[in-house]
């Protein structure tokens, strides 16, 4: 063996070993956050229905998996919860969420409960490898890429728009790819008269929501497609909406946004939109709003009290927004699901927020 061959050799046997330890440390990472998930209770939903859940997996015959080389079609898990008793021939809006960028499927349980619980179908997308950890219907467990992973953690906007702009580009196209082809099956199977959910399912309807990432996600889906009636953001940047840097700063699109929008801002976000330069549409949707998009500020608490975390995990919710003093986890996240559902109902169901408190 000559010298360049031994020395390709040894470059070979240091990327394999860094990867394996790549993949060993977010295993104990992910293993780690796991443990710190003690069992817990969702809140009890508010609605009439009684809730059961399935758990289904897609596979996409027009994409390759990107983040392994198995060659195989991508796989795209998706979680449904929905109404048990409901009548006959009775169908239902369709709520599809997407997660934040470490999140995961159930992340919002106590959301998608109590939506299903007013007579709505929620399908929870699991992203694999975009996810901590996203389990198929055979029960096979995925967990994160670690170059995704390592892209998360190092994105900076303020330093490197060039490099962020890369970034948003490649999230949003893994996931707004993942979020159509969820759409198009199930309002496929749905059109086809399935059984099960599918069967609950009115096509005609359907609202977009997402936490963080996911909710930057679902911000670009009506630019993408024209059967999406409403969007919620939780806490998300209209990151699809960059189409370049010029001068070191965003370029935005300027085409108008025309569906029906509620963004919800906790501590976290609101006082740095003018600042941030990734949420430069956001304020300016603040300051300047088309018609039907909104902007809800829920003060009390930060980016993870939106979620389920701050149920599962208060240690960890605390130590990511940086310790904060409303201890009412279940008050806010209620507040935080109340907002999503009173903004459905107004769009998707035309009921407005005095109907239904007579209900």
């Amino acid at each position: 063996m000559n010298i360049l061959n031994r020395q390709q050799s040894a470059a070979e046997r240091r990327r394999k070993i860094a990867a394996r330890i790549g993949v060993g440390t977010i295993l104990i990472i992910v293993l780690s956050i796991m443990a710190l998930f003690p069992p817990y209770q969702p809140i009890t939903p508010s609605g009439s229905y009684k809730v059961i859940t399935v758990r289904h997996t897609y596979i996409d015959p027009n994409r390759i998996e990107e983040f392994n080389e198995s060659g195989e079609n991508r796989k795209v898990n998706v979680v449904f919860w929905f109404p048990e008793n409901a009548q006959d021939g009775e169908t239902f809006p369709l709520i599809v969420f997407s997660h934040g960028g470490l999140g995961t499927e159930n992340s919002n349980e106590s959301l998608y409960l109590e939506l299903a619980s007013h007579g709505y179908v929620v399908a929870s997308i699991g992203h694999p490898y975009h996810t901590l950890w996203t389990k198929d219907e055979a029960g096979h467990i995925t967990l994160i890429n670690g170059e995704y992973f390592k892209d998360i953690q190092r994105e900076n906007a303020k330093k490197d728009k060039e490099q962020s702009y890369r970034l948003y580009g490649e999230w949003m196209k893994t996931r707004t790819d993942d979020i159509n082809f969820v759409i198009d099956t199930i309002t496929a199977n749905a059109a086809n008269k399935n059984t099960g959910v599918y069967a609950l399912v009115d096509t005609a309807t359907i609202g977009a929501i997402g936490h963080s990432l996911g909710g930057s996600a679902m911000l670009a889906i009506p630019r993408q497609r024209d059967d999406v009636d409403a969007v919620i953001a939780l806490e998300s940047p209209f990151l699809y909406d960059v189409v370049g840097v010029e001068n070191d700063e965003f370029v935005w699109t300027d085409q108008p946004y025309l569906v029906p929008t509620l963004n919800i801002y906790s501590d976290s976000s609101w006082d740095h939109l003018s600042e941030w330069s990734q949420y430069a549409r956001n304020h300016e949707f603040l300051i300047n709003a088309p018609e039907d998009v909104f902007s809800l500020y829920l003060p009390g608490r930060g980016h993870f009290s939106m979620t389920d975390l701050s149920l599962a995990s208060p240690l960890l919710t605390r130590l990511f927004e940086g310790g904060q003093t409303n201890h009412d986890r279940e008050g806010y996240l209620r507040n935080v699901n109340l907002a999503c559902l009173e903004f459905f109902d107004r769009y998707l169901k035309n009921i407005d927020q005095a109907q239904e408190m007579k209900r």
